[in-house]
């Protein structure tokens, strides 16, 4: 998720030089009105301009962005930087995506991360409606679409993946439970042995620490992965034990080989790993 607004938007990274060269447009198109809809939890609606599709929780929170002609294309640094998860978790025998919003994500680890069965877990209703209608959700038979509260449902699920991802976020912004040191404790207890966590979190404004640092090393340690990009993210990549190798060398060879394949290169967020013991220290005033 990403606050923007609204008609004022320019394509970021690698898809900016494909409307400017590719396709030879000097600017981009008026952003216009797909659909509007309502539900318990507010207002949602989706736009398009150009090439690409917008969906927003409200009336300023640009949740999700999906090329028209490509489901699985990731727009956002964010969500770019998760596909690292593929790294150490190439077909995975399962994966839970907690949030699914346009879906763009989960199009993206069936195709290049290709894990065994993936479950796709989202609050509310109508986003499954518009992903499925206009960001071209996927319907291959191992995808798993469930509408359920994140919390009611990772309770329920200890030992049963070995790739969690999570990215909750409402109108407001994060999610309470991406703040919660029980819910998080919920999300390590769902994975198996060897099984990685990768979290989209806030960033606290430039600091290189995540919302909710403190806790999570209480829980994780030091050790874990991170890594800070343009949108003001940071993506968080935990271990179920132990931690992660950082070979810096296998990795680019792993993202060159893929390439190809994605359109864009994942080395720029490879370079930015780090171990959030290795990220500074946030100093009180």
């Amino acid at each position: 998720m990403v606050a923007r607004v609204i008609g004022v938007k320019q394509p970021m990274g690698w898809i900016n030089n494909f409307y400017k060269y590719v396709l030879g447009r000097n600017k981009v198109s008026a952003e216009r009105e797909l659909e509007r809809c309502t539900d318990d939890f507010g207002s949602l609606w989706v736009s398009e301009q150009g090439e690409l599709r917008y969906l927003y929780f409200g009336t300023e929170t640009e949740q999700s962005c999906g090329l028209v002609d490509n489901p699985s294309w990731l727009e956002y640094d964010y969500t770019r930087a998760m596909l690292l998860a593929g790294f150490w978790q190439h077909q995975a025998p399962r994966a839970i995506a907690m949030g699914l919003g346009g879906g763009t994500l989960v199009n993206a680890v069936l195709q290049y991360v290709q894990p065994q069965q993936i479950t796709a877990v989202e609050l509310r209703a109508k986003v499954v409606e518009l992903s499925r209608r206009w960001f071209g959700l996927s319907s291959d038979p191992r995808l798993e679409v469930v509408v359920a509260s994140a919390e009611t449902y990772i309770a329920s699920q200890e030992h049963s993946c070995d790739l969690l991802f999570l990215d909750l976020y409402l109108e407001g912004g994060i999610a309470r439970l991406q703040l919660e040191a029980d819910f998080f404790a919920a999300c390590r207890a769902a994975l198996r042995p060897g099984g990685l966590l990768v979290v989209n979190q806030w960033q606290l404004g430039q600091s290189g620490q995540p919302y909710a640092a403190s806790r999570l090393r209480r829980l994780f340690g030091a050790n874990y992965l991170q890594v800070e990009v343009e949108e003001g993210n940071i993506i968080l990549f935990i271990p179920q034990s132990g931690e992660l190798l950082l070979d810096r060398v296998a990795m680019r060879q792993w993202a060159d080989a893929l390439e190809p394949q994605l359109g864009y290169s994942l080395r720029p967020y490879i370079e930015l790993l780090r171990r959030a013991g290795n990220a500074p220290e946030i100093v009180a005033p």
